[in-house]
């Protein structure tokens, strides 16, 4: 048999693969995307035309043998597997281009002279291992990457100045590379292609104003303790993120922002921004996410955030911002998710909130100074799942349509993150702080929690019987306020609760036996009530 290609990717082969040597003349070997595991044959290393072999995504363990006879070996896929050696003689295949072994178990330490070799290699992903890598700080390596993927691999505390010598960039990953030291000024002026990521770093330092034609669409700085100012040139990213640094003053820049840039993600929450939000968002009529919560903003939301047409997450979270919430928020219909939390936000909260922005699964207004009454129209939110009006100054009833909230009466979730594309096979995962059993907490996969807290205001009347329909609630917090006679006897067809708060309230009469329902109950207060009776 004279077979040159076997390609088996996308099936669901299981096992090990058989040892035999039927097929000298492979040249490509493609078994990705199926469910092979155990160990790897001695065979497989007999082909010595072999030029493209592909195991990635399947459940291959120990190493590959035999690899070293493979001198036309070109590309070799390993992604997410259980190796946990480096395959033998990998650094003698000199005609290597591409190298892809990214979530694996491969553990021990890479040096300059085991990549000396492999002067053709274009793309090398060994990201997400327990590698490190030995470099010295003068190498000169004889490759010239496009693709540099090492994410989680030890490379630190300085900055890998073998860096400079790669001229080209497409993708570059060294996040979460143990690197705690000042970044370059020339690293800045390098040529960047598409993706950027130098994420959860200590690097340090402040990032300089050059001339820049093109930054990467995507490109991630944050958890860092990089220092203002930031530099405009970054603001050429569709995706950008600086968050969790230490930069600090305005962003007036980005009313320097052209119009023809396209950001869609924006995030410069967790650092130490301050002064007024510019009113000049009409640029940016791309964005999707907007996030700068955590800074020091003060004063008004701008009007002109409302030309944010396709803006899917707003957070404002804790920061100095006041006013009204401006009317020309109800232009943003595509929101899912508010979080204005933690401000000094006043007034009524807007009837419009329930008419105009219908897709809303999450809507935190907690820590504010919000009064008045609870608009009906609320209930017309009925994809809300996370609703946080705590801490207000909130009177008059509670609305007796809660149970037109279709997703709290539901008991699935369709909103652990919102889509924006392909980014390497992830999402952006959205986030909201709530308070979770007394403590609060940020929440990242949000189909996982649904929950009302209305806790802390002036509310008055009953607890509407229309609660207990909401079976797929998972917190439900009424604590402090003055809610009056007793509690709902169909409480215990709420079945997935797991935390009920209706402590210091007026609540009268017995405790309903339904409670005793509710298995997966792990706390409940009810005190500083008037409840009677026997407990049972």
């Amino acid at each position: 048999m004279s077979l040159e290609s076997l390609d088996l990717c996308g099936n669901q082969f299981f096992g090990a693969l058989p040892d035999h040597t039927k097929f000298s003349c492979l040249r490509k070997v493609i078994l990705c995307w199926n469910q092979l595991n155990g160990f790897l044959p001695q065979s497989l290393g007999q082909p010595s035309s072999l030029e493209v072999l592909d195991l990635g995504y399947n459940h291959i363990s120990g190493s590959l043998p035999g690899l070293k006879v493979h001198s036309s070996l070109i590309e070799l896929y390993l992604t997410r597997n259980q190796l946990k050696r480096l395959p033998e003689g990998i650094w003698q295949h000199s005609k290597l281009e591409i190298f892809l072994a990214a979530s694996n178990l491969l553990e021990g330490t890479i040096t300059e002279a085991q990549l000396s070799n492999l002067a053709n290699l274009k793309c090398l992903d060994l990201s997400f291992n327990y590698l490190t890598l030995n470099l010295s700080s003068d190498w000169d390596p004889p490759f010239q990457l496009n693709d540099i993927f090492l994410s989680h691999c030890n490379m630190g505390p300085h900055f890998p100045k073998w860096l400079q010598t790669q001229n080209s960039y497409v993708n570059l990953d060294i996040s979460v590379a143990g690197i705690s030291d000042v970044v370059p000024n020339w690293f800045w002026n390098m040529s960047f292609g598409r993706y950027l990521n130098i994420s959860h770093n200590q690097m340090r330092g402040k990032i300089p104003e050059v001339s820049k034609d093109l930054f990467p669409k995507i490109a991630d700085l944050s958890h860092n303790n990089f220092s203002s100012p930031i530099p405009i040139f970054v603001f050429q990213s569709e995706i950008l993120s600086i968050s969790k640094n230490m930069f600090s003053r305005s962003i007036y820049y980005v009313c320097k922002i052209p119009n023809d840039f396209f950001a869609s993600i924006l995030d410069l929450s967790d650092n130490q921004l301050s002064r007024k939000l510019p009113n000049c968002w009409k640029s940016l009529t791309n964005l999707i996410i907007l996030n700068l919560a955590n800074n020091h903003f003060r004063g008004k939301i701008p009007n002109t955030i409302g030309a944010l047409y396709q803006l899917q997450t707003l957070h404002l979270r804790n920061n100095n911002i006041m006013g009204k919430l401006p009317s020309s928020l109800k232009n943003c219909t595509a929101l899912r998710m508010i979080d204005l939390g933690e401000n000094k936000l006043t007034g009524d909260i807007p009837a419009w909130i329930g008419t105009h922005l219908t897709r809303l699964a999450g809507l935190s207004l907690r820590s504010n100074q919000f009064h008045g009454k609870i608009s009906p129209t609320i209930c017309h939110l009925v994809n809300i799942q996370i609703l946080d009006l705590s801490i207000n100054h909130i009177s008059g009833k509670i609305p007796r349509r809660l149970n037109n909230f279709t997703s709290l009466v539901e008991k699935n979730s369709s909103i652990e993150t919102i889509p924006i594309g392909e980014v390497f096979f992830e999402r952006y995962v959205d986030n909201v702080l709530v308070q979770w059993k007394g403590k609060a907490i940020e929440y990242r996969k949000l189909g996982l929690l649904k929950g009302i807290d209305l806790s802390s205001n002036m509310l008055v009347g009953t607890i509407p019987q229309e609660l207990s329909d909401m079976k797929g609630l998972i917190f439900l917090n009424l604590s402090r306020n003055h809610l009056t006679r007793n509690i709902i006897s169909s409480i215990g067809q709420m079945e997935m609760l797991e935390w009920l708060d209706l402590s210091k309230n007026q609540l009268s009469g017995e405790i309903p036996t339904g409670l005793a329902n509710l298995n997966y109950l792990s706390i409940l207060d009810l005190s500083y009530n008037n409840l009677t009776g026997k407990f049972q």
